[in-house]
């Protein structure tokens, strides 16, 4: 009696090892019971983002965002200038091509282009606050600016 190779055998192990390990990895946010109820909230505080010596500002009326940032943010201090920096770059990129590309990208969403200018100084606060209302929106929205997930 002849023995019959197992590649097709082996082949197939392969392929679903692969496959399970492919499904395995996270897709999803977990976004807690807290997180959720402010963004449903209806809280419409405004948020200022301004500096005074660069004479930038934006304004964030975004219900749930003041209470998100002021309960569920990392604090001031906890990310560098540069980190902040280095991620609105990204986000703001990808922000304003959804913006330009109405037919693809929900419009309501994506209202207003940012002028963000990677080098000039905004300072900590500016970019603090916007890095926190991009994380904010993506968790929000189940949006991806960049390559990376939106974690808190």
């Amino acid at each position: 009696m002849k023995k019959k190779p197992i590649y097709l055998s082996w082949l197939c192990l392969i392929l679903c090892i692969g496959l399970i390990s492919c499904n395995s990895q996270k897709s999803t946010l977990d976004v807690s019971n807290e997180e959720k109820a402010l963004f449903n909230s209806e809280d419409e505080e405004p948020v200022e983002i301004a500096n005074a010596e660069t004479e930038y500002e934006i304004i964030i009326i975004e219900p749930g965002f003041y209470t998100w940032l002021n309960s569920i943010a990392k604090p001031e201090g906890y990310y560098s200038q540069s980190f902040l920096e280095n991620r609105n770059a990204i986000m703001v990129i990808n922000w304003n091509q959804r913006v330009l590309q109405p037919q693809q990208w929900n419009p309501n969403l994506y209202e207003m282009q940012i002028n963000y200018e990677p080098n000039i100084d905004y300072g900590y606060e500016v970019n603090y606050k916007l890095y926190n209302y991009f994380i904010y929106f993506q968790r929000k929205y189940n949006q991806r600016l960049g390559p990376f997930l939106p974690r808190i």
